[in-house]
């Protein structure tokens, strides 16, 4: 079956394969790593609008080199994981700086870059270079994992290096770049997470999960854990003139690097209520999940004739509704911004 797999995968690919995908248009690697860092946990629909607006606004790698990292943020917003801008804003300075504003060739040196890791360097080199080198998204693992019956949860160590050993082993002797979009398209549209389209799978006649019956048990699942619960107060302090403040989160933790309200926990709030020159409202409370744990955020609003009721805070600004779109906030600061009275 290693012979034929590729064989029949580019086969399908060339009748039923995605192929006018904004980022395709062409093999220049700009719009293909700045797509490759968005669908990374997104899904196509929810990506391509923002691809849009983020290429319409930085055309190349300069260009979103020398943006300030709070315009990158704003066009990111909404999209999570926000890690994932920071590091195209410092891949692009690096590929800017110190390659001259293109983009290595190499597996080794795309690797090495921030936010860039061994599957995405080898989308990147096999699609815009013509390198062989394999991949292993998320499609691609379920696709491996059903077709070879590769049991495990591919977050283990033993169970993600069966799963490259084979991505390798498979990895066809020319159109490297076909392939690779083959096989994520084929996880994306066939090999779906739930209710697979298994009659229109190119290689379904080898799959062990379908010819056993077990589609379900592949990819194993990740080991159920209890997420534990954190509480926090943000403050929403708002002046006569419909002024909000914010204030810009460190680089790193969550959020990082976006706007947020000023947060404080349960032994920082009291202290806090009673040097306030009034009391604050206390708004609906708010629900946000994270992969390790939940958050359950309790919004405060003050409100304040002027900035000057309150001693200022690092990193803080004061804007209006209108203006949030220049600024990058986190998901729970858009949403209490956009509800609060």
């Amino acid at each position: 079956m290693t012979e034929s797999f590729a064989v029949e995968v580019l086969a399908w690919f060339d009748v039923h394969g995605r192929h006018d995908l904004p980022w395709q248009a062409s093999r220049n690697p700009y719009p293909v790593w700045i797509s490759e860092i968005m669908l990374q946990q997104t899904q196509v629909t929810t990506v391509i609008p923002y691809y849009d607006r983020f290429m319409a606004r930085f055309t190349t790698v300069v260009d979103l080199a020398n943006a300030d990292l709070d315009e990158v943020l704003s066009l990111w917003t909404g999209l999570g994981y926000y890690a994932r801008a920071r590091n195209l804003h410092r891949t692009a300075r690096i590929i800017r700086d110190h390659y001259n504003g293109a983009f290595p060739e190499s597996v080794e040196s795309l690797n090495a870059l921030p936010g860039i890791g061994r599957s995405t360097a080898g989308a990147i080199a096999s699609i815009c270079f013509g390198i062989n080198a394999a991949i292993l998204d998320g499609n691609v693992k379920r696709v491996l994992a059903r077709c070879f019956a590769i049991s495990g949860w591919p977050g283990q160590t033993q169970t993600a290096k069966a799963l490259w050993e084979k991505a390798e082993a498979l990895q066809p002797g020319t159109r490297f770049g076909d392939y690779t979009q083959a096989m994520m398209d084929l996880g994306a549209t066939v090999c779906t997470r739930t209710k697979p389209s298994c009659q229109l799978c190119p290689v379904k006649a080898d799959c062990r999960a379908f010819t056993e019956g077990n589609i379900s048990a592949y990819p194993g699942k990740k080991p159920k854990t209890v997420k534990p619960t954190r509480l926090i107060y943000m403050l929403l302090t708002k002046t006569s003139a419909n002024e909000f403040r914010l204030v810009r989160r460190p680089e790193q933790g969550i959020w990082g690097g976006l706007y947020s309200f000023p947060e404080y926990d349960e032994a920082s709030i009291e202290t806090l209520l009673q040097s306030l020159p009034s009391q604050p409202t206390r708004l609906p409370t708010l629900q946000h999940s994270f992969t390790h744990y939940h958050l359950t955020i309790v919004p405060l609003l003050l409100l304040v004739t002027d900035q000057k009721q309150l001693p200022s805070l690092d990193q803080e600004v004061w804007i209006t509704r209108a203006e949030q779109q220049d600024f990058g906030l986190s998901r729970p600061a858009q949403k209490l911004l956009d509800s609060a009275p």
